[in-house]
């Protein structure tokens, strides 16, 4: 089960197989990650194994290297759903990757317009659960509609409109999950919001 970075950088996402003793970052063509980043320098920064997972330093960069928000100023290691900033470009750490689906979405296109009650079948598909990184087990199409309490087709006719605002094109088993991690990713949800959504609450 390979660990992958997914790499979003200017509005194109990607998947990176972390593999063999170093993996650099940066604007160079002999990087093993090249992104096409003017504010990332030429060797920006390196992935290295560390006890079974990845660590990431900075290479003396221009603008630095930041993990979730935090400056890296020495040996950082990383765990699951950890988002590297270099520039403008997200590198987000997704260890074991081959139990999950993660095919890249489309880029991101901001945030779309959505309708109340869409909204609140992006909500219901959480099911109160808070997600610590990749979020992998959606609510089914007959929870969503209890929660809401609607019917499961109305809930479909939701998935559908939502799953072509988000272009999430050929839906499978696996769409919702996609579409709730896109959520996610594009701010169209929180982890407030889910918190808030949840039935407890």
């Amino acid at each position: 089960m390979p660990d992958v970075i997914e790499l979003w950088s200017l509005g194109r996402a990607s998947l990176v197989l972390l593999q063999g003793p170093r993996m650099t970052i940066g604007r160079a063509a002999e990087n093993d990650i090249t992104i096409s980043d003017p504010e990332s320098s030429a060797v920006h920064a390196a992935l290295e194994p560390l006890a079974g997972s990845w660590s990431v330093s900075d290479l003396s960069s221009r603008n630095g290297t930041f993990v979730n928000g935090e400056r890296v100023l020495t040996e950082r290691p990383l765990r699951r759903g950890d988002e590297i900033r270099i520039g403008r470009s997200r590198l987000v750490y997704r260890p074991e990757s081959s139990t999950i689906d993660l095919a890249p979405t489309a880029s991101p296109r901001g945030v779309p317009d959505l309708t109340r009650r869409e909204r609140d079948v992006l909500l219901a598909l959480f099911s109160g659960r808070i997600p610590d990184a990749v979020f992998v087990e959606p609510a089914t199409t007959h929870e969503i509609a209890r929660a809401l309490q609607v019917t499961d087709a109305a809930v479909k006719q939701h998935l559908v409109k939502l799953y072509d605002k988000f272009a999430l094109t050929l839906p499978t088993e696996r769409t919702r999950a996609r579409l709730a991690n896109e959520a996610l990713r594009r701010g169209v949800v929180s982890v407030a919001d889910i918190r808030s959504a949840s039935p407890g609450n």
